[in-house]
């Protein structure tokens, strides 16, 4: 959480409090990278045997729990990934990123999220620390106020706890 402090953005929601107890709303934008879209077919050993839509699910389940606005996106197209962390410069209170193996290489990405003053959480399915070599690497890693790495879908209900917990 290094660095956290420095890069948070100011709730817009402070001006619209609505009397005691009232908590605005946290908006998390969830962004999956290249080939997430096959997860049902990739090897469950790595990456669990659920399917996108199934992981989906399961994210707006948690988000529910925790009280968290979140939309789910996925795309293969990297200029399609830093549209949508441009995106979240206006509307997120918090970010969770899988950019699969645009991770280990795409600095158009490491820009895009540099630009974010908001808490990001950089999740991965399988654990890259055990894989190939060539996965070990983050160009976004010291970017994020948390990594969640080798823990299956529930790394997702990892990071969304981290944000709703105040990051």
């Amino acid at each position: 959480m290094q660095g956290l402090t420095a890069r948070a953005r100011p709730r817009v929601w402070a001006s619209r409090a609505r009397g005691a107890g009232y908590s605005p709303p946290v908006n998390v934008e969830v962004l999956n990278g290249v080939n997430l879209n096959e997860l049902g077919r990739r090897d469950p050993k790595l990456y669990g045997g659920l399917s996108l839509s199934e992981l989906e699910t399961r994210i707006y389940e948690w988000a529910s729990e925790l009280e968290l606005r979140v939309r789910c996106r996925q795309t293969n197209h990297e200029g399609q990934f830093v549209e949508w962390c441009h995106e979240a410069l206006e509307i997120a209170d918090g970010v969770v990123l899988n950019p699969a193996a645009w991770t280990h290489y795409s600095y158009a990405i490491r820009d895009a999220v540099e630009l974010l003053r908001v808490p990001v959480v950089e999740v991965h399915l399988s654990n890259v620390e055990e894989r190939e070599e060539w996965r070990r690497t983050s160009v976004i890693a010291d970017l994020a106020a948390k990594r969640v790495i080798g823990k299956g879908p529930e790394g997702y209900r990892e990071a969304l706890e981290f944000l709703a917990g105040g990051a």
